[in-house]
């Protein structure tokens, strides 16, 4: 074990008191762009580097309800302490201590049947759980979604979310002005699909803390079908994620968009078979080994270079996916040819049977089903918050 996961059990730094006993790396002075989703990291840096940003969103502030949502939870939920939910309490510090967050972001319990979290807020960030959660998960399947949240709150993905729950409440308000709520809806449309990414992004954090990728897979799965371990299999559940992803035609893979679209949060198989795949991974792996980018360096981090590494992820998930639209994509990208035919099989589920360029259609189908070599990236994490478009999730 390392000096710094023996002070982590011991409980010796500042401002991290009674943290757990289970020692486990710790990464001073890590940045979020250790562990964000191409995509959430692209965002996140242009937005970062947006001259003028802090003073707009510092206007925004005093639209939003923050100082009414602090007191809400303050006023009919149990605050996460060394006196309330101390095991909470204590996976709270560790997590913090773990990802080198200095300040703790208030934690609090909410009574609510429904597995969910959030982390939220304009100038401080606070985590919610609520009593679901919290009865379904068990200690180490519990941390993972703790550090999921301390990763939003590192990541700065609380302000975002913020404004995503005042502007998907604005736009029922008014959904009654013609096109109103068609310019609203552009704008929450694109932070879901910003935040599907962002859900990526925390799971990594969450498997950061815990270092457990079992723990993570397991909570994940409990999301979706209860708690019922004994009646689940990780294989299976991972199983069916390449099932969702690969399976159908071209009709299949629109209504996988339609069916995103409203949602805040990837599908739960999904995130588990991303989850799996970066813990597998060299970039996991060099992490682990206590080689990341630090804060201290994301002044210099260059926007141009977020862009670049985020379009070269969506080639790579476009060339490897075995998604009917993908491998169409990018077929069409890589110039093949009989795009009519192409499209008709696609949407009939036929193969390359027929009269016509028997031959052509022949060989586009061997192509693509040889193309199909990788899983896609798909969307991530859980929980969507308090939104009436989500079931049972954590964010």
């Amino acid at each position: 074990m390392t000096d710094d996961s023996r002070e982590a059990a011991g409980g010796e730094a500042a401002g991290h008191e009674n943290v757990p006993s289970r020692q486990r790396k710790r990464f001073p002075g890590i940045s979020s762009r250790a562990y964000e989703h191409p995509a959430d990291r692209s965002a996140l840096v242009a937005l970062r580097k947006l001259s003028g940003f802090d003073t707009v969103f510092k206007a925004l502030s005093g639209l939003l309800p923050e100082r009414s949502l602090r007191l809400l939870f303050l006023s009919d939920s149990v605050r996460v302490s060394d006196a309330q939910f101390t095991h909470l309490h204590a996976m709270l510090l560790d997590a913090c201590y773990i990802l080198d967050l200095e300040k703790v972001p208030a934690m609090y319990v909410a009574q609510d049947p429904k597995p969910n979290a959030m982390c939220i807020g304009l100038d401080e960030p606070i985590i919610v759980l609520t009593t679901g959660l919290v009865e379904l998960l068990d200690d180490e399947e519990m941390r993972a979604v703790v550090g999921h949240e301390v990763g939003h709150a590192l990541s700065g993905h609380s302000v975002y979310r913020t404004i995503l729950l005042f502007l998907t409440g604005l736009a029922v308000k008014v959904a009654w002005i013609p096109l109103g709520n068609v310019a609203i809806m552009a704008i929450v449309t694109a932070l879901r699909e910003w935040f599907r990414k962002s859900e990526l992004s925390a799971d990594r954090a969450g498997l950061l803390v815990g270092q457990d990728i079992q723990a993570s897979m397991r909570g994940l799965m409990k999301i979706a079908g209860g708690n019922h371990l004994h009646e689940m299999n990780v294989d299976a559940f991972l199983a069916q994620a390449e099932e969702y992803e690969a399976g159908g035609d071209l009709r299949d893979s629109v209504l996988k968009i339609l069916n995103v679209l409203p949602r805040t949060h990837p599908f739960t198989t999904v995130r588990a078979a991303e989850l799996k795949k970066w813990a597998e991974s060299r970039d996991f792996q060099r992490i682990m080994d206590g080689h990341y980018p630090r804060r201290s360096e994301d002044k210099d981090t260059s926007v141009t270079d977020s862009f670049r590494d985020s379009a070269s992820h969506y080639a790579d998930t476009v060339r490897g996916s075995k998604d009917p639209l993908m491998k169409l994509v990018g077929d069409i990208a890589g110039g093949a040819g009989d795009l009519g035919g192409k499209l008709r099989d696609r949407f009939t589920g036929g193969g390359g049977s027929g009269s016509g360029s028997g031959s052509g259609s022949g060989n586009s189908s061997g192509n693509d089903s040889g193309n199909g070599n990788g899983s896609g990236s798909g969307t991530e994490n859980g929980s969507g918050g308090p939104g009436p478009d989500e079931g049972p999730r954590t964010s």
